[in-house]
Formats: C-alpha cells, structure tokens, sequence
C-alpha cells in the first residue's frame, strides 16, 4: 500500500480541471484553455514522477490503492501499476498537453459557441482522465465502468467538433461517424458485461471473494485462473473469452471490426483523432495483454492462431487500403489498421520479444501517429482540402512543414533510427520463432508502408506549386512547439529505447510465467561436419 495516493490524483487532477474549466465564465477562452494545458501538464509531472519511483525489479503491482467500493458484490476500489501499464500512461500524459496545444483553436470548428473552448478541453480531459483509469484499474468491474465511459465525451467530440464548414452534408456525416463509433464499441462492451457477469457468477461459486460472494479484484481471479480454480470447463472459458476479445477487438480495432475508426478519424478535428487513435484505442491492445492473457490463458492459446490470422489480415488490408485513398486523413487513418494488426500480432505470439514489440508499438505508434495525423491535419486547415491531389510542391512554399511531414512519414513505413521500427521488428522476430508464415506475410507490409508513404510525400510535397497552394504557409511557432517534441521522442527513442524496455520487460516475463508460456528453443539446422561430403544414397554398399 503506497504512502500517497499517487494513482488516485493521476486521475483526479484532470477531473477536477475539466470541472473548473467549465466554471470558468464564458468570456474567458483563454484562460480555459490555459487552466486544461496547465493540469495536463501537472499529469505529465506525475507520471515522470511515478516513473522514477517505479521499481522495475520490484512487485509486479506497484502504488497499490485498495479500498472498498461496493463490498456486496465484492467490486473494489483498487488501483496499481505495472511496466505496462506505466509506459502507456506515460504516453497518455505525454500527448494530452500537446494535442490541447495543437487545437488551440479547433473550438472555431463547431461555430464558435460561448462556452465551446471551454467544453471542448473539459473532454479532452475527461477522456484522459478516463483512459488513465482504464490503465491503473486492478479491479475488473472499475476497468469495465471507465472502459465504456470513455465513449461519452469522446463521442462529444467527434460529434460536436469537426472541419469548419457549413454544409449540411458535412455535418451529417459528422454526426453519423459519431453514431457509427458509439454503436460499435457500446455493443462490444455489452458482450463484454455478459462475460463480466459469467466470470463474477465463477468466483462466486468457488467463494474467491469474502464470506460467499465472488470477487471483481484482478489479482485473485487471474491467480484463481492459472490456478485452474475457477470451476470451469473450456468451453465455458472460451465464451467468456470471446466476451472480453470482442470488446477489446473493437475498440483496438482488429479487422472486420475496424470499420468505424476512418470514419470517425475523418470526421473529428485532427487532435481528437489522435486522442482517439493514439491513446483511446490502446485501451483494447492493452486490455488484451492484461485481461485476455491472463484470466483465460488457455482460452488465449487456443483462439491465439485465429486472432493471428485476422491480425496479418489486417496489417495487409489496411495497408493496401492506404494506398488506394484520395484522402490524406483517411489514408492515415488506415495506416493505423495496419500498425494495429502488428501490435495484437504481438501480444498473441506469446514470445517475449513479440510481446516487448507489441506494448513498445503501443507507445510508438501513439507518437508516430500524432506526428503524422497533426502536420497533416495543420496543412489540411491551411488549404482547406483532404484531397491529395489538390496538393503538390508544398515543400517549395511551406519547406518546414514539408519536412517534419517528411520525418513522420517515415517513421509511419518504420525507417530504422525511428522509434517504430525497433517495435515492428521485435514484433516479428518473436512471431517467426512460433508463426514463421504469419511473420513473412506481415513483413510484406514493410514494403506496402514505403509505398504509400513516400507515394503521399510525392504526391503533396513535390514537383511544381499547384494553383492555391502558393498561399499555404510555414509552420507557426505553437505547431513547432507540438511537433518538434513528437520528432524529438521518434529519433530517442529510435535509437536508444532502454528507458521503455526497462519497465516493459520485466512486466512481459512475469505475464509469460503467469499463463505458463516460454520462449520456443531456437531450431539450429544440422550442417555436416567440416571436410566430409555428402555421400549418395548407396554409396555405403
């Protein structure tokens, strides 16, 4: 049990600032704007905080807070944080004060209301506030509360904010992305709470919480599980795996399931795509690892070939998808289909190196990705289009824009000495030592990935300035403050990424021991010995 409630206020202080940004009188849109970057970046300060306090060769859980919440059905309060956990929050923190930062002015795009600047960065917190729950969460009825409660200022802001224009049409597909992105994830979490309730109903039975009532506390259902405590055959273990996957596939998402993430990635503003796609969606990869792996893990070893195939499925799709958009967003938006499919490759190959891979993308993807989306989404609003084929010779106008456009670009086709790539390649080494044709057929979406990014850069960056192009200028010194953090973190943490791997691999080994999973032996072919040849068949007569 620590000593301060550090977890406690991780989540708290964004609350309270989306409360006091709301109190704020209307007038003052700078002011809330300020009080949101100000409390995003006191969250930021405690997660570098409880990094530094974090003890990578120490318990499992760290910063435990465990107090009562509802003792009749056994659901607690309670809170910790493992290496996993601690890099994605960290992520989280790291990227909310830089995409308040990026839609300064992103309110403009709903109309310009009097209290729409501040309504706007209220959700923005309440999400992270949300997302950090979801992360820190020990309990799985808390996890499961903040995992559907998340949808509801997010779907706000995908709905409420989006480009500027009048246009109905627009607006309607706004609001139908809005609609189509609540609807997928709510009945994903329905099955979810059906799974929830058959795993409650288990511990019950076998009396794993106090007096007779069952336990909602992670830790002793997963211990109950790898126990094979749970009173249960495997057919009833599966469905209640099916029941938590689902939801996860969903909100990661995991194709068929994707559908609703390039509509919604298009609709919203460009920092609440990112928020979406960079922080929101690792909610479902993360869950996978933690509550997938570990309260079903032979439920997870048995779905793990087909939740493979659907995952190099989806790396391929998204990228050949990619490459056939007219839209920049869009295209990005399939990009993260594609890097989606790498990291559920991971966690399901149950290597260690797969699974270092998977949760290190986690964190890469998140910063490649705001990279990407954010510079595209500052050219876009300069030129008023998505359309790739109105751009062209940006670079000769706009050369700063151009080029971190350029640099975030080839993290997104994962250049070696840029943070994705060291993911990407830990994700499929660790893959062929168990799935060798899985591995082979991902790794052609290295080449797929070159193609669409350097054909985009082409297509908008160079050759001569098209007709309305020439008005496009540089970045402003707020867009340099977003970016040149993003960059600065691909080219670090591309070429020295031990301050992650230092929190992740202990908390991957301690999950593999768990489910009871090693590393396959590596497979040596026989040579012969030297200065013998090989005889012909016979030739021993």
């Amino acid at each position: 049990m620590s000593e301060f409630p550090w977890l406690t206020t991780l989540w708290l202080v964004p609350v309270l600032g989306a409360v006091l940004v709301l109190a704020l009188p209307a007038a003052r849109r700078t002011l809330a704007r300020g009080v949101a970057l100000g409390c995003s970046l006191l969250v930021l300060v405690i997660g570098i905080a409880l990094a530094v306090r974090f003890d990578p060769g120490g318990a499992q859980y760290q910063f435990v807070e465990a107090r009562q919440w509802i003792p009749a059905f056994g659901a607690g309060y309670t809170l910790g944080l493992d290496g996993i956990a601690l890099v994605l929050v960290l992520l989280t923190a790291a990227l909310v004060p830089l995409l308040i930062l990026a839609g300064w002015h992103d309110e403009r795009e709903a109309g310009g209301g009097k209290r729409v600047a501040h309504t706007y960065v209220a959700l923005i917190l309440l999400v992270e506030a949300m997302v950090l729950v979801s992360f820190i969460a020990l309990d799985i009825l808390l996890f499961y509360v903040f995992f559907e409660a998340m949808l509801i200022p997010m779907y706000f802001l995908i709905g409420g904010f989006g480009p500027r224009t009048g246009e109905e049409r627009v607006r309607r597909q706004r609001a139908r992305a809005a609609v189509k992105f609540l609807l997928y994830n709510l009945f994903g979490g329905l099955i979810m709470l059906a799974a929830v309730i058959g795993l409650y109903v288990l511990t019950a039975r076998e009396a794993l919480g106090e007096g007779s009532s069952g336990t909602f506390d992670f830790r002793t259902v997963a211990a109950a599980a790898n126990a094979g405590q749970l009173g249960a055959g495997p057919a009833v273990l599966n469905a209640l795996f099916l029941g938590f996957m689902f939801a996860f596939a969903v909100k990661a998402p995991l194709w068929p399931l994707h559908t609703w993430l390039p509509d919604a990635a298009v609709a919203a503003t460009p920092a609440s795509a990112v928020l979406m796609m960079a922080v929101v969606d690792k909610v479902g990869t993360f869950a996978m690892l933690r509550y997938c792996l570990l309260l079903f893990p032979d439920a997870s070893k048995t779905y793990a070939p087909l939740v493979i195939t659907l995952a190099v499925i989806g790396i391929v799709y998204g990228a050949l998808l990619a490459i056939g958009q007219t839209d920049v967003m869009r295209l990005i938006a399939y990009t993260s289909i594609s890097h989606f499919g790498f990291i559920i490759l991971g966690v399901f190959a149950m290597t260690s190196q797969a699974q270092t891979g998977a949760t290190l993308y986690m964190v890469n993807h998140g910063i490649s990705t705001a990279a990407l989306f954010l510079v595209a989404g500052f050219l876009v609003s300069r030129r008023g289009t998505r359309l790739i084929a109105e751009f062209g010779g940006v670079q000769k106008v706009a050369p700063v824009l151009a080029g971190t456009f350029f640099v975030a670009g080839l993290a997104t086709l994962s250049l070696p000495g840029l943070a994705p790539f060291i993911s990407e390649f830990l994700v499929l080494v660790g893959t062929f030592t168990r799935y060798q044709f899985a591995a082979v057929v991902a790794a052609s979406a290295l080449v797929l990935a070159a193609l669409y990014v350097l054909w985009l850069y082409q297509r908008m960056m160079t050759g001569p300035v098209k007709q309305g192009n020439e008005r496009i200028h540089d970045l402003a010194p707020r867009e340099l403050a977003v970016v040149a953090p993003l960059l600065a973190m691909l080219v670090f943490f591309g070429v020295y990424p031990k301050p992650l791997t230092d929190f992740i691999n202990p908390a991957v080994d301690q999950t593999l021991t768990t489910i009871g999973t090693s590393d396959p032996p590596p497979s040596i072919p026989t040579l012969p010995e030297a200065g013998s040849a090989p005889q012909p068949e016979g030739a021993h007569k």
